[in-house]
């Protein structure tokens, strides 16, 4: 069977998802992290009023002379405007945020005044006419499009969505994403582990990528290598009504691998088998009715490495964020020489420095995709396209950043 590459491999593991999750309304307190399902719009416009940027004097650009002395006839603060207009060798004394009173169309900062917190204050240096001044509507009219559908609602657009006077919001459901880990040799955490098992760790790596992502992880624990139990645990997913299930090994070819029967058995239509990467090439995905099934290696480096490449596009896929099939990759210069690659793509565990030429990367020397400890260490992936000939230290290459 031909090895799929990975961008092939992506594309038609995306355009299996039948579309993104249902819409949810919260309020405004729980959209933190959260998806838009909709695009929003101003409710109302800000700011309302004209007001100033500055601590100072409320004046009319006419009356900017140096040495002009102007009669100081009331205070505006925030939230406590002046009531009354300014006139000729007028001023108001006027705070941050606080609307411009009518007649003005100036301010004079205090530090350019003399006679500050007196009754008349003088000119020392003209302030020039809309100094200081912010026009309503300066930052949005009532109307205007503000946010669209797909972005993620961070601190910045949660504020925006506030000022724009909106107390609930339209997000995506989380996807849920079942996690289920395969095979007779492992066990708990905290089990006691038999002569001739391993310590379940995939599992664990995958939910947190899941919630850091936006998933919600539902973790169906660890199937046997049999029938029976498997099955149960396909049927857990589908009565969770799970957007996708990961499975964790089982997925390859030997006598003992049978999670693809047992998914085939269950009804699953094979989308592909077999990826063009190292770590990760015994990798499939399919559909389960509604459900995206991704058959990840039971390796941990290769189940996370698949995570990051294909997992995280996925759950983005599920929330409606805009093109989860972009290139992630960041320009870098190999640190140390690099053979020339093989047929499959490579992401090579490295570390990640500044220099002045700009970022290196250090790759590993060992770099079995048992080995968790060198992923754990590894700031970057460095990507080695197949087929890529012998490269020297210094020669560009691209980076997936880990942290």
């Amino acid at each position: 069977m031909a090895l799929t590459p990975v961008p092939v491999a992506l594309k038609a593991l995306l355009e299996s998802v039948p579309g993104p999750t249902a819409a949810d309304t919260l309020p405004l307190a729980r959209c933190a992290g959260r998806v838009l399902a909709q695009d929003i719009a101003a409710l109302r416009t800000q700011p309302p009023f004209p007001n100033s940027a500055m601590d100072g004097y409320a004046v009319r650009g006419a009356d900017m002379e140096a040495g002009k002395a102007l009669r100081v006839i009331g205070e505006s603060a925030a939230g406590r405007g002046f009531g009354g207009a300014v006139g000729a060798g007028e001023a108001v004394r006027i705070f941050t945020g606080a609307p411009m009173p009518e007649g003005a169309d100036t301010i004079l900062i205090q530090e350019d005044a003399d006679g500050v917190g007196s009754a008349e204050i003088t000119v020392r240096v003209p302030a020039a006419t809309g100094k200081f001044l912010r026009p309503a509507g300066l930052d949005f009219r009532q109307g205007d499009a503000l946010l669209s559908a797909g972005r993620v609602l961070d601190s910045a657009a949660l504020g925006l969505a506030a000022a724009a006077g909106h107390p609930a919001l339209s997000v995506r459901r989380k996807p849920r994403i079942a996690i289920l880990a395969t095979g007779d040799e492992l066990v708990a955490p905290g089990q006691t582990v038999g002569p001739d098992q391993i310590v379940a760790s995939n599992s664990f790596a995958l939910i947190a990528l899941v919630e850091k992502a936006g998933g919600e992880a539902l973790d169906l624990g660890i199937a046997r290598d049999d029938h029976p139990d498997l099955s149960a645990k396909i049927a857990a997913a589908r009565e969770a009504q799970a957007d996708a299930l990961i499975t964790l090994g089982g997925a390859s070819v030997g006598a003992h691998d049978l999670v693809q029967e047992a998914l085939t058995r269950a009804g699953m239509e094979l989308g592909f088998w077999k990826i063009a990467m190292r770590p990760g090439k015994p990798m499939m995905t399919g559909r389960l009715g509604p459900m995206v099934v991704v058959g990840l290696p039971g390796n941990p480096v290769s189940s996370i490495v698949c995570g990051h490449l294909f997992v995280l596009p996925l759950i983005e896929a599920l929330l409606g964020m805009e093109d989860p099939a972009r290139d992630r990759s960041v320009p870098a210069l190999l640190g140390k020489d690099m053979p020339a690659n093989d047929e499959r793509e490579d992401y090579v565990r490295s570390d990640l420095e500044r220099s002045a030429a700009g970022w290196r990367a250090l790759p590993f020397d060992r770099q079995d995709s048992s080995m968790l400890g060198t992923l754990a260490r590894a700031r970057c992936l460095t990507i080695r396209p197949a087929h890529a000939p012998a490269a020297k230290a210094g020669d560009p290459c691209r980076v997936l950043l880990l942290r």
